[in-house]
């Protein structure tokens, strides 16, 4: 089952995982339609805090809607979804960050005459303690600024960015600017990472060390993430749980392995007959 992701890797997945704990994220019987199309289909899962959970499917599977309805940009007609017990259904998408919640893209969305640095300190300011009012007057707003600026300076060389703090993101490698999306999204100091195609457009060896980065970060900042990928054998090298999902359902829901051997997944995938 190569093409289901192997096993390879020498870096291995820690399981912070309580299974005592509520989960940190609960979703429940989910449908989303839209019009006649049934995108989700009550669609229910959950993630442990400390957990790596990869989303998989076919493409039309209804990844990115799921992702869109944790990230509040689509409201589901049926089901719920809870975060660390709240209703997040309830928090309007602007509000999601003050949650502790934050996304990359699978289409980066940098600003490119920024240098990364910049680029880094929107994320930062999500987090902000300065209001709109007090910022205008610059009450306190110098002091806050050097605190985003050196957070974010710190985020940069922890992902090997460092060097290219001052430089404008317009025409640097798509590789490095993957990495500066991801620490931009860690400037807001979530707890929750979502993490849309990130290996997109990525060569082999560097979707391998960005399997690398998600470990790392996931140790270092203390976060849960869901992973949406097509990118198998890095889906199945540094998940926890893996939710394998078609035409709006889930499939399957287990380890890597239970998941990779599943003879539904296997179907979905391949053609054949589960």
């Amino acid at each position: 089952m190569a093409n289901l992701g192997g096993a390879a890797g020498t870096i291995e997945s820690v399981n912070n995982t309580d299974s005592g704990n509520v989960p940190l994220l609960e979703v429940s019987d989910v449908t989303v339609r839209f019009g006649g199309i049934i995108a989700l289909d009550g669609l229910s899962f959950s993630i442990d805090q400390g957990a790596i959970c990869g989303l998989i499917g076919p493409n039309g599977a209804g990844k990115t809607t799921m992702f869109n309805v944790v990230s509040r940009i689509y409201d589901p007609n049926e089901g719920t979804v809870s975060f660390q017990g709240r209703d997040l259904l309830a928090v309007p998408a602007h509000g999601i960050a003050h949650l502790g919640i934050a996304r990359t893209f699978q289409n980066l969305a940098l600003f490119p005459t920024m240098t990364l640095l910049e680029n880094v300190m929107v994320g930062a300011h999500s987090q902000g303690s300065v209001g709109m009012w007090r910022a205008i007057a610059r009450i306190g707003a110098a002091r806050e600024n050097r605190r985003i600026r050196d957070w974010s300076g710190d985020l940069l060389n922890q992902l090997g960015l460092g060097h290219l703090a001052h430089v404008p993101a317009a025409g640097l490698p798509f590789g490095t600017l993957k990495r500066l999306e991801i620490a931009r999204a860690l400037a807001a100091r979530p707890r929750f990472l979502l993490m849309d195609e990130p290996a997109a457009g990525l060569t082999h060896s560097e979707v391998d060390e960005l399997g690398d980065v998600v470990l790392r970060i996931r140790g270092d900042f203390d976060l849960t993430v869901l992973l949406v990928e097509h990118h198998m054998s890095m889906v199945m090298r540094i998940s926890d749980k893996v939710v394998a999902m078609e035409f709006g359902r889930k499939i399957s829901e287990g380890t890597p392995d239970q998941v990779r051997n599943d003879p539904k997944v296997i179907a979905a995938y391949l053609g054949a007959e589960a």
